[in-house]
């Protein structure tokens, strides 16, 4: 399958939904995406395949849709799973890193023993928009004293240009 194809196909899969959370905000909605067995297989694959053989030992997902696609990534990468969550989701100690978004503010807590000092981590997300879940989720992973590998995302909105808050290169399914 090219490209092309593949592309159009998850495209067809992810639908907009106008003013969602807030007026001017174009919300990508991709439980399409997740509903439809092969559209979920055909992502999942994309989005690992620059990374099969790399030396990572963890997949990091922000709450909440980066849970979705962070576990099966994991799960096809053969290395753990790492949430990172909003406060008072976890029940041990926790290091947290606070952030603006697109449209208000929020926080992602990991526990303090998910990652280790030598840890190498893929970041997994639904959407890459302003890039402040992104950059705050690279915080946190060095905070625990790991290394960001990259951040692999199902779409990224380039207008908006969080790829240039990045400490890390960013990989794309699709860019609209």
């Amino acid at each position: 399958m090219t490209l092309a194809a593949w592309q159009s196909e998850l495209k067809q899969k992810i639908r907009t939904i106008p003013d969602f959370p807030r007026p001017g905000i174009q919300f990508q909605d991709i439980t399409p995406l997740v509903r439809d067995p092969r559209a979920l297989r055909l992502a999942v694959h994309h989005l690992i395949h620059p990374f099969v053989g790399a030396s990572l030992t963890a997949v990091v997902g922000m709450e909440a849709r980066g849970f979705i696609f962070g576990s099966l990534a994991a799960w096809e990468l053969g290395v753990g799973f790492v949430p990172l969550r909003k406060p008072g989701k976890l029940p041990y100690d926790v290091q947290s890193v606070s952030y603006a978004l697109e449209y208000g503010e929020n926080t992602l807590e990991a526990h303090i023993d998910a990652l280790a000092a030598g840890d190498l981590v893929l970041l997994v997300d639904d959407l890459l928009a302003t890039g402040g879940t992104a950059k705050a989720s690279c915080e946190l992973v060095e905070r625990l004293g790991a290394k960001v590998l990259a951040l692999a995302c199902v779409i990224e909105l380039k207008a908006l240009k969080g790829r240039e808050k990045l400490p890390c290169p960013v990989h794309s399914l699709l860019v609209l």
